[in-house]
């Protein structure tokens, strides 16, 4: 069976959609209330889905989604208001509230995609890039007192305002400190 993470602020949430998952047999889930919860046991483990809820604690599930490895996809379950601010295109999205049987038949749908993505997989950054970012993100953490989303939001902007990658980006910041 596929092992899943579902990841909600709510822990009551987490566990109704655990239980509904692993009872039919869709899924077994690991359960988690926090992004860096889900960025541990994804970088350990070979998943193919998260289903979480639009905000998490410590981030927002499109944020979550950006650094989650490759070929893991993210099914998003929230009201449809919510569900409207999400930008990305490569986030499915579920509209909550949701019955059984559509939870069931997405996360069985986004799973089988996910083998298949596996076969493509999308690029993504090196293990380097990666470092790049977070050490940028740490010094802008500890100059600027900016929490770690706004610090990548931070590097997300100047990266678009010039046109350039992310790793780019968090190189010049780490250059001109």
């Amino acid at each position: 069976m596929d092992k899943v993470i579902v990841a909600f602020e709510s822990a009551r949430t987490g566990e109704r959609v655990r239980e509904v998952l692993e009872r039919a047999g869709a899924a077994s889930c690991l359960v988690c209330r926090t992004a860096a919860e889900v960025k541990r046991l994804a970088g350990k483990r070979s998943l193919t889905a998260v289903i979480c809820g639009f905000k998490l604690p410590d981030q927002t599930a499109e944020d979550l989604f950006e650094d989650l490895p490759a070929p893991c996809s993210m099914l998003l379950i929230a009201p449809q208001s919510q569900l409207d601010l999400c930008e990305n295109e490569e986030i499915c999205r579920l509209p909550a509230p949701v019955s059984r049987g559509d939870l069931i038949a997405s996360v069985r749908m986004l799973l089988q995609m996910g083998r298949r993505l596996e076969k493509y997989l999308r690029p993504r950054r090196s293990g380097e890039e990666e470092e790049l970012i977070r050490r940028a993100k740490a010094l802008l953490m500890e100059r600027n007192g900016m929490t770690e989303e706004q610090a990548h939001r931070f590097l997300q902007k100047q990266s678009m305002d010039a046109g350039a990658r992310l790793a780019d980006t968090a190189r010049l910041v780490l250059e001109g400190q």
